[in-house]
């Protein structure tokens, strides 16, 4: 029975269906509106403005005195679920996302020829899935809400023009809260016989990123970041509502146990190249690894489970519950250009692949992700010499996937087709002083 209940109890960090963001697994890419037009694929090499602090650190080093970068990134998703069956009856709808919004930003102050100094304020992980009530595979995952919010003080160093380094901690604040409701036994009716299970954790933790700018040639510059790994504990409750249902009723009572969770996020590289063709035109090209191997699975304890306190069953369904999860490394690549139309005028363009970190055996109504593609527009437009306004629109589609959970120790399973997609906009603006 260790395995039954994981997706109901506290899997705050990992409960993510990533066809709301533009990155693999549960990472999110929004932390520059001007790198989203075009496709993030100059992240660490093109250094254009002061959200350079989260793309690269030693891009500080290329701004000119103090800048202020802030922006608004707001996703459209949709989700089409087909040839769905399950142990027990329900609706299907997809509308699991509610527009969500990412705010960023960045500060960086230019000492001297050789130091600059910066912070940065963003969101590096994030979710919201709300599936409907009557959503047929509610058991595995109803509701999820997961937010992470970082600060990164940063500090480069420039040893020439040629050359910088820059490095900066980040102070990292996850919270969570998740909702499921369960069903001890395959009840086939729509609601008879559910459990509902909340569950509240948070956590701050530390960890750092670190990168090079080179300017290889007059023309060509080369980034290279490293955003490292974060380990969590997240501590919080596990709240258990029985249904109205006597016989769930009787197994399982109201309850609350204190519960925790360890998990890593994962560490990342990124690697790009700006090329300059002309005084007016840049290309960009990227990739990124993910170490999302780390998430081998997930184990949760739940403390003072006793079955005076929640039932014969408790024991086994709330006491350490350990389920395998087999994510692997991803590899993201990126193509981008921008033109400068005129003085005031830039447009931007960018294409990029993005690998999903799932396996079929493993994945879940709360991770239907695949294998996606991104498309992305975006300009800037200079009101006077020291504000620039940037906008960006991204769409996203994914490949199809098939989704398989079961519960066999009590007779539950849930099974679809996800068709996932979503619209990006972003809207941001910097100002030089």
């Amino acid at each position: 029975m260790k395995k039954v209940m994981l997706k109901t109890t506290l899997s705050l960090a990992v409960t993510l269906a990533s066809s709301q963001i533009f990155a693999s697994g549960f990472a999110l890419n929004e932390q520059s509106v001007s790198g989203m037009g075009t496709g993030f694929a100059g992240r660490s090499s093109s250094a254009d403005d002061a959200s350079t602090v989260f793309g690269n650190p030693a891009g500080m080093s290329r701004l000119q005195g103090q800048q202020v970068t802030g922006g608004f990134a707001v996703i459209d998703a949709s989700t089409d679920i087909k040839d769905a069956r399950g142990s027990i009856a329900g609706t299907n709808k997809g509308d699991m996302v509610p527009f969500t919004g990412v705010p960023m930003g960045f500060y960086t102050n230019k000492l001297n020829d050789q130091w600059s100094v910066g912070f940065g304020l963003y969101a590096p992980f994030g979710l919201v899935t709300d599936y409907e009530g009557s959503f047929q595979g509610r058991g595995f995952g109803s509701k999820s809400e997961v937010k992470v919010v970082t600060l990164q003080p940063t500090i480069s160093y420039a040893f020439n023009d040629r050359v910088s380094i820059g490095f900066g901690p980040t102070i990292n604040r996850i919270a969570g809260t998740l909702e499921s409701e369960i069903r001890l036994t395959p009840i086939p009716q729509a609601r008879a016989g559910d459990n509902n299970v909340k569950i509240k954790g948070d956590d701050t933790a530390l960890g750092f990123n670190a990168g090079i700018l080179i300017q290889a040639t007059d023309t060509t510059r080369v980034g290279l970041t490293y955003h490292s790994k974060v380990k969590y504990k997240l501590d919080g409750h596990t709240n258990v509502t029985a249904s109205s249902d006597p016989f769930t009723a009787a197994r399982l009572k109201s309850n609350r146990y204190d519960a925790s969770l360890k998990i890593d996020t994962p560490e990342s590289w990124d690697l790009s190249v700006t090329q300059e063709l002309s005084d007016a035109w840049r290309v960009y090209a990227g990739t990124t690894w993910t170490r999302w191997s780390r998430l081998k699975d997930i184990t949760v304890e739940n403390k003072g489970v006793t079955a005076a306190a929640g039932g014969a069953a408790a024991p086994q369904l709330f006491g350490t519950i350990t389920e395998e999860q087999n994510w692997h490394d991803t590899w993201a690549y990126a193509i981008g250009t921008s033109y400068q139309l005129n003085k005031q005028w830039v447009v931007r363009t960018g294409l990029t692949w993005d690998q999903s970190p799932t396996n079929n055996t493993n994945r879940s109504p709360r991770i239907p992700t695949g294998d996606r593609t991104i498309f992305s527009l975006g300009a800037g437009y200079a009101v006077t010499d020291d504000l620039t306004i940037d906008v960006a629109y991204s769409y996203l589609k994914e490949e199809s996937v098939k989704v398989h959970d079961a519960k066999p120790q009590i007779g539950s399973f849930y099974e679809a087709k996800y068709e996932n997609s979503a619209n990006g906009f972003a809207v941001g603006a910097t100002y030089k002083f």
